[in-house]
């Protein structure tokens, strides 16, 4: 194709990228540089209708609305938002690391902060959820290819159920059936023993609620991706290997494994990136006091009616896109070398 007639093919779609993908992110990096106006405080004389007056501090609404619309953005921070405690906290990690404290005291002041405590949900969720998922899911596609055409389709049918429901709805269900009225936190409450083990009040088994329902709402998309390429795996290489006395786990080992390999690189990235910014669970879980993320402090900073903290979400935001980038870059780069081999 010529370059003129591909750069007319292509100009659509990198006028939309840039302004639905990178105008937004560069707004969002200009906002995490501001800090949203301090309300303007005078003085002022409160006096009692039969005398005696003292002296009070009011919040003076008209001059709080000029400075704002005098400067939308906000107050100039420059990186200081991005070092204040609710982010990286680049003080209080230098003070507890010098302290003399020991190092599980230390790591335990570090974790207490919103923003590693945050950011460790958020590592432990991505890490343990997206290979748990392509592994159920690339089980599930095996066991589904070796099923009987004639119930193929229920059972992909009712394998693909997660990816059908709202994950707010998936979230809020699992949520009810955890609950000490529901069928399983009855169920929990009795096997161990304890009439008061609730979803809220144990730490560990929130955790294993939102990676449960994590595995569960992922399964589906690396149980499809990896059922269609399954499709694709040359008949003749299996039948040479079951002549040759292979066995089933080494036909998947070395033939559709190596086969499907450009498949769940394609899936981690997807999957990386999607755990990486878990929210809904969150919500719908109302596991917030046991387990937040970056995307929940995100939604925390503007949640508020009154005092919307943009510039913090800006903040928390950019460094999310940020780890996003550092965790896709191993892939991005092992993919780049076997697609450019030297």
């Amino acid at each position: 194709m010529h370059r003129k007639a591909f750069f007319a093919f292509m100009l659509p779609s990198l006028l939309a990228m840039f302004v639905f993908i990178a105008l937004p992110i560069i707004s969002v990096a200009v906002q995490s540089f501001y800090t949203q106006h301090e309300q303007v405080l005078v003085k002022s004389q409160m006096c009692a209708p039969f005398g005696g007056c003292t002296e009070g501090v009011r919040v003076d609404s008209d001059a709080t609305e000029k400075l704002r619309n005098a400067h939308p953005l906000g107050h100039f921070n420059g990186f200081g938002t991005y070092l204040d405690r609710n982010h990286l906290a680049v003080e209080e990690v230098r003070l507890a690391l010098k302290s003399h404290d020991s190092w599980r005291d230390s790591v335990a002041r570090i974790y207490s902060l919103p923003f590693y405590k945050a950011l460790s949900f958020t590592l432990a969720y991505t890490f343990i959820v997206t290979p748990l998922a392509m592994l159920l899911g690339f089980a599930i596609a095996l066991a589904v290819d070796a099923v009987a055409p004639i119930y193929k389709g229920p059972v992909i049918f009712f394998s693909l159920l997660p990816m059908i429901i709202t994950p707010l709805i998936g979230a809020l269900i699992l949520y009810w059936m955890i609950n000490p009225q529901g069928i399983i936190g009855a169920s929990l409450q009795t096997l161990l023993g304890d009439p008061q083990l609730t979803l809220n009040a144990s730490a560990p088994l929130t955790w294993f609620a939102l990676f449960t329902y994590g595995v569960w709402t992922n399964a589906p998309f690396s149980f499809i991706v990896l059922y269609a390429g399954l499709q694709t795996v040359p008949h003749d290489t299996l039948e040479a290997t079951m002549i040759d006395g292979a066995s089933r786990w080494q036909r998947v080992r070395y033939v559709v494994i190596p086969h499907l390999w450009p498949l769940a690189t394609f899936i981690a990235l997807v999957q990386l990136m999607d755990n990486f910014r878990v929210f809904e669970p969150i919500v719908g879980l109302s596991a917030q006091a046991n387990a937040t993320s970056l995307s929940w402090n995100v939604f925390h900073d503007l949640q508020g009616q009154a005092d919307q903290q943009f510039g913090s979400a800006a903040a928390t935001s950019v460094l999310t896109i940020v780890g996003v980038m550092i965790l896709l870059a191993p892939v991005l780069m092992r993919t780049w070398r076997e697609f450019n081999p030297k």
